[in-house]
């Protein structure tokens, strides 16, 4: 089920002000714009409401995911090839975000099948299924994005 936007605005009246304001909020929904060219819906609302409900929890989890994501041991395709065939393997609607990130990153097809095979090795048919599916869903946004200077 394809997330959708939240209206920031609605948040903020019912929850209060994201602590720092907007200019923390763009400053992580930045590092999500780098990695992706746009950021999640999800990613949207965790960042204004949990920023107003427990702006603590929310400032620890994006020190982890930017610990977790840049390990100095693996490249940016390698940690996003990772993370696609971990989400692939549970199916997860995420594998979307980071197979986008993974071509990002320089990932080609061949990689991105490769994963998509692996996972059906261990998930079965379903992830295989899944795999085509999100790979086809990656090239139409690829095909639609503005070209990039």
């Amino acid at each position: 089920m394809a997330a959708t936007r939240i209206d920031p605005q609605l948040v903020r009246q019912a929850m209060g002000e994201p602590q720092g304001g907007d200019q923390a909020v763009d400053r992580a929904a930045q590092t999500y714009r780098d990695m992706l060219g746009f950021l999640p819906p999800r990613v949207q609302a965790r960042l204004h409401v949990t920023g107003a409900l427990d702006p603590a929890i929310l400032e620890l989890q994006e020190k982890i995911r930017t610990h977790a994501l840049s390990p100095a041991c693996f490249d940016d395709k390698t940690v996003q090839l990772l993370v696609f065939g971990m989400l692939m393997a549970g199916l997860s609607d995420a594998a979307t975000i980071h197979g986008i990130a993974a071509r990002r990153a320089g990932a080609s097809w061949e990689e991105m099948q490769a994963v998509v095979s692996l996972a059906y090795l261990f998930r079965g048919v379903s992830a295989a299924n899944r795999g085509a599916d999100v790979l086809a869903e990656i090239a139409r946004r690829e095909a639609e994005a503005p070209a990039q200077p």
